[in-house]
């Protein structure tokens, strides 16, 4: 099919609901390690990695020769027979998870490794009440975006009960009007008389990702989730952190993004950069919690040889390659380099985030702190016209975001960087 058919069928065939960041679809043909082309053969640097999903590079070669094995040996049988894929990768996590997170239910997305998690967290507790933040995101199906702290990714009637939206720590728009630390971090806080009004005071528990990855990379200070995570097992509930953009190395020196709040969570989720592009979710609970979710539990395709197998393969290339090293390493290199962007351009409100996981907000005006939607957009075409790819996100649409993949070096950073500055002083 040319460029043109490509675009028309998509049009024609696919639901008018599906999301692209520009007016006209980008149509990639091809991708390896941190390039795209497009059907005209152009090459992007790709600075956001299949929205946090490319971890060790497009088609990376030991991910692809472990799965092309694994191909002509087996490739389906589901969760009812055991395979040596999904028992060694549920062996390895468990070596890296933190407390006594050690058993795992696999799925095919993020989306479901919630809902997986949302069911175990009900069981256990007897409770049907759930906690999640504002400006969150956790997946697409009706459970999901019933939990997501977004208008713009609800899609038809959302009318759960049980379920209430806490305060996010989102400092740069702090909804009590308050300053980091003064504040007394109000917003963590605030999830007691959340409890005690809006609930029956007994819980099943909260939902968070460490940093919110569709909410615009909001990264909470350091006292927050301890906070939370305190106030919510006092009410009989479970901390559930969702790690589906901010697990396996992607926030630095870690492999999981909470572990940078010294707290140990009672559910984990995950998918995304689990798999590089092979489709896999993933629910990891202490034994006792995943005890209680009794009666029949399947998942046709969760488990899959394939996927399991590529999966294992990412974690193994990680822990070689020292990747989550270098996401605290190159990470922070990408962070001085845009906040020498923000310093030159005043359209730049703040630079947030941790590792290979940068977000950029960009505001009219830094004292009122205006969302500047219009010049994000411009910004993101102008980004397609410098070769570079990145997301967009943030309850206002005015927020860039920055997740390359995990291996990439100081050099990427610097040819990046400069084509995000040539993308700004367009605007000008």
């Amino acid at each position: 099919m040319t460029k043109d058919e490509i675009i028309l069928a998509s049009r024609e065939y696919l639901f008018p609901s599906v999301f692209h960041y520009f007016s006209e679809p980008l149509v990639i043909e091809r991708a390896k390690d941190q390039f795209v082309w497009d059907a005209d053969g152009n090459e992007y640097l790709d600075f956001f990695g299949g929205i946090l999903t490319i971890s060790v590079g497009h088609s990376n070669e030991h991910v692809n020769a472990a799965v092309h094995a694994q191909v002509d040996k087996l490739q389906h049988v589901s969760t009812v027979f055991a395979t040596e894929p999904q028992a060694a990768l549920a062996k390895k996590i468990a070596t890296l998870t933190p407390g006594n997170l050690r058993q795992s239910f696999f799925t095919n997305s993020g989306t479901e490794a919630n809902e997986t998690a949302i069911t175990l967290a009900r069981c256990f507790t007897g409770s049907s009440e759930i906690i999640a933040l504002r400006h969150s995101y956790h997946g697409r199906s009706a459970l999901a975006m019933a939990i997501t702290g977004n208008a713009a990714w609800k899609t038809g009637p959302q009318m759960q009960p049980g379920i209430v939206y806490a305060h996010n720590a989102y400092c740069y728009r702090c909804p009590f009007g308050l300053s980091y630390p003064d504040c007394g971090v109000r917003c963590a806080q605030d999830l007691e008389e959340l409890i005690r009004t809006t609930t029956s005071g007994r819980v099943a528990g909260v939902i968070a990702e460490p940093i919110q990855g569709v909410g615009g990379f909001i990264t909470p200070p350091k006292e927050y989730f301890k906070i939370v995570a305190d106030i919510v097992r006092q009410h009989g509930g479970l901390f559930i952190s969702d790690e589906v953009q901010t697990g396996w190395g992607r926030t630095g020196n870690k492999w999981f993004g909470i572990e940078h709040w010294d707290v140990t969570p009672d559910i984990m989720t995950s998918a995304k950069g689990l798999g590089n592009g092979f489709p896999i979710g993933v629910t990891i609970a202490r034994p006792e919690v995943a005890e209680s979710l009794k009666g029949l539990t399947i998942s046709t395709f969760g488990g899959n040889p394939i996927s399991t197998t590529a999966a294992k393969a990412v974690i193994d290339l990680i822990e070689e390659q020292k990747l989550a090293t270098n996401a605290a390493d190159t990470g922070g290199y990408l962070r001085a380099s845009l906040e020498e962007l923000q310093r030159k351009h005043s359209l730049i409100g703040e630079v947030r985030g941790m590792g290979l996981m940068q977000g950029v907000e960009l505001v009219e005006d830094r004292k009122s702190k205006t969302p500047a939607v219009k010049q994000t957009l411009r910004i993101m075409e102008a980004a397609r016209d410098n070769r570079i790819l990145i997301g967009r996100g943030g309850l206002y649409g005015n927020v860039i975001r920055i997740s390359p993949p995990m291996n990439i070096q100081k050099s990427d950073v610097d040819e990046f960087i400069r084509r995000l500055d040539a993308s700004f002083g367009s605007l000008q």
